[in-house]
């Protein structure tokens, strides 16, 4: 094994050297707006907190794309020998679910517990990790009542009316993380204006109202009221993670005032709060966020119909986190094509040289180039490159009949898909997969019998027959390989 082994390593050089190096990860933080390189609070350990889904609708696309980037940011972390805390909230109170659930004619919690349902259903699909925890805003009340304690206490809330609201002119560093003056923030539309000392304050906590049901409220030392959105991402990444931790996710328009908001009510309750900002962008369609208010929105089992979900993943993935994707079919169709192409060589090295899952362990096999890109602000289209690099190089060997680099190169596109969550042979994607389960009992039962057609065709020397089942498989997708060990086939 030893010379057979070199000379894959050697030829696998032209692609990219195996990397052992200690990750140095580096992330754009916004509030720096710059790169930064990460350190994490406490060494070894990474606590991450994800603003997720307000659960008034069914989950789009672009709802997933907040799932698949920040779970390509876990992943990544998890590789390099960190462990991961991640939370991810649920919103399952606020005004839109209240006015979603008269529409329809539904009890507000009931409302929110289906789509709570969807949006986990869909992260699931996609090969999303499950969150470490998952609160939901509904269950932390006595978090919130405490944390505005603190902040009544400390001159920096007031009440007003019902509400109880936060005072921005007492908290200095307003702003900093949209960077934006106060004095050219228009007023916050979150409560009425009669009761606020300042335009700009933002409401904490919200009375309870006459037109609203009794079981979305709930007693405080203030009166009956319901969170302000702001309020709980606070009091709950406080409860999860601590008042300092690592890494705050979410969608560039949560910057402001979602973000800003909750920088404020924690750092003047004396909570540092988060140390690095990181911010995905959006998916748009026709040139437009896509969102239900505006009419544009795919939704997920619309294109799940269409696209098996590791496809879907691989289309998410496939764009830099930060970079806007212009939705189309036509763009999802070609990246499905691309998954496709690293999938038949992995199916084809697989048949050749084995593979199985067992072998594909954490720090496996990564090209020092692959390792560079996630390392600088999760590269992910420069990463994608060196896996198909990889993958043409391993093609290559399977034509030449070089079964040591074939094997090399095999471990070493499942492995970097293995960090993406992308890996063709793991048992999400195999039920999925082209020719598999009941299908593929079945294809593979038709095209052996195919098969044995073909060689009997062979065997009377009947070339022109042999020729015209070949390309009727090939018209049906299926792919013809003559080895000396038999002829092979895989989807096209």
């Amino acid at each position: 094994m030893g010379r057979a082994y070199s000379a894959c390593r050697a030829q696998l050089c032209e692609i990219g050297r195996i990397d052992s190096r200690v990750m140095s990860l580096r992330l754009y933080d916004t509030m720096a707006r710059t790169v930064r390189e990460f350190t994490p609070k406490t060494a070894g350990m990474v606590g991450v907190y994800l603003c997720g889904a307000t659960v008034q609708s069914q989950p789009h696309i672009g709802h997933m794309r907040s799932g698949v980037s920040y779970d390509v940011l876990r992943r990544w972390l998890t590789h390099a020998g960190h462990a991961v805390t991640f939370v991810r909230n649920v919103t399952d109170i606020d005004d839109k679910i209240l006015a979603k659930s008269v529409e329809q004619n539904l009890p507000w919690w009931s409302l929110a517990y289906a789509n709570e349902r969807a949006f986990d259903a869909g992260y699931t699909a996609l090969g999303c990790l499950a969150p470490t925890y998952a609160p939901r805003a509904t269950g932390h009340v006595p978090e919130m009542i405490e944390l505005m304690d603190q902040l009544i206490g400390s001159g920096h809330a007031y009440t007003g009316g019902d509400d109880v609201f936060f005072a921005v002119r007492s908290f200095a560093q307003y702003g900093a993380l949209s960077h934006r003056q106060l004095d050219d923030m228009r007023a916050a539309e979150d409560a009425d204006v009669t009761y606020k000392r300042d335009p700009r304050d933002f409401a904490l906590w919200k009375g309870a109202k006459a037109a609203e049901p009794q079981s979305a409220s709930w007693n405080t030392p203030w009166g009956r009221g319901r969170p302000g959105w702001h309020l709980e991402c606070s009091a709950m990444a406080g409860k999860y993670l601590g008042n300092e931790f690592d890494i705050h996710g979410g969608g560039p328009e949560l910057i402001f005032p979602h973000h800003e908001n909750e920088i404020a009510q924690s750092q003047a309750a004396g909570r540092p709060f988060a140390r690095y900002w990181v911010h995905h962008a959006l998916v748009n369609m026709g040139g437009e966020k896509m969102a239900k208010s505006i009419g544009n929105v795919v939704s997920l089992p619309a294109i799940l119909s269409q696209f098996r979900a590791v496809e879907v993943r691989y289309y998410l993935a496939g764009s830099h986190y930060r970079s806007v994707i212009d939705y189309t079919p036509e763009a999802l169709s070609d990246a499905a094509t691309g998954y496709r192409r690293l999938e038949n060589f992995v199916q084809r090295a697989r048949q050749r040289v084995g593979s199985e899952s067992s072998v594909v362990t954490q720090g496996a096999r990564l090209p020092v180039e692959f390792s560079q890109a996630m390392d600088d602000d999760l590269a992910t289209p420069r990463a994608l490159s060196v896996v198909h690099e990889t993958a043409r190089s391993g093609n290559q060997a399977l034509a030449d009949g070089n079964d040591a680099v074939a094997a090399e190169a095999v471990l070493g596109v499942r492995a970097m898909l293995n960090v993406l969550g992308l890996d063709p042979l793991h048992e999400q994607w195999q039920q999925s997969a082209p020719g598999s389960a009941a299908v593929g009992q079945a294809m593979d039962t038709l095209v052996a019998f195919v098969l044995q057609q073909r060689e009997a065709a062979r065997q009377h020397k009947d070339y022109a027959a042999s020729d015209a089942i070949r390309d009727q498989l090939a018209t049906a997708g299926v792919t013809l390989e003559d080895t000396p060990a038999g002829t092979r086939w895989s989807f096209s």
